[in-house]
């Protein structure tokens, strides 16, 4: 799967060798990640929204706004419940994406603050631990934040890179 500023998110298949589904959303499209049951999609982008997609009708099944800023990295955690997010407004943001939660509830989790973006604007990534306890996401101020992801407090603030750290 990949995402791209002509606004579409593509899906692939190596074994035929090209393109398989096209995903057209309305703005650029700068993050993407595959839901662990291999038939959801989900797509960030400069509109501020995460989007999920169903690749089997090729069609939006739910939006979730929340942030204030362009989406730069999507990461699934490894249960498949939720998606982190990392964002141009400096926050990270856990979003429930179990399909049975109730659509009148918000599915903005918890937000993680400490990281920056700076002046370039670049495409910094977020992630989670293997066990899903933790969770990290690049920043422009040269600093490794790394979050508890049940109580939402900054664990580790490692100094050290002379540049931004993208992953």
């Amino acid at each position: 799967v990949s995402a791209s500023d002509d606004r579409t998110c593509r899906l692939w298949d190596t074994r035929v060798r090209g393109e398989v589904g096209c995903l057209e959303d309305r703005y650029q499209v700068t993050a993407v990640e595959y839901g662990n049951d291999g038939l959801t999609v989900f797509t960030g982008g400069i509109d501020n929204c995460i989007t999920a997609w169903d690749v089997r009708q090729m069609k939006r099944t739910m939006t979730m706004k929340g942030h204030a800023d362009t989406i730069t990295c999507l990461s699934l955690n490894p249960k498949g419940t939720h998606i982190l997010s990392n964002s141009m407004d400096g926050t990270l943001k856990t979003w429930d994406v179990r399909p049975f939660v109730d659509s009148g509830r918000k599915r903005h989790d918890k937000t993680f603050m400490g990281g920056t973006h700076n002046a370039e604007k670049g495409l910094l990534n977020c992630a989670w631990s293997a066990d899903g306890t933790m969770v990290t996401g690049g920043s422009a101020d040269r600093i490794v934040h790394i979050w508890d992801e049940l109580s939402s407090e900054e664990l580790y603030s490692l100094p050290g890179h002379a540049g931004c750290v993208n992953a």
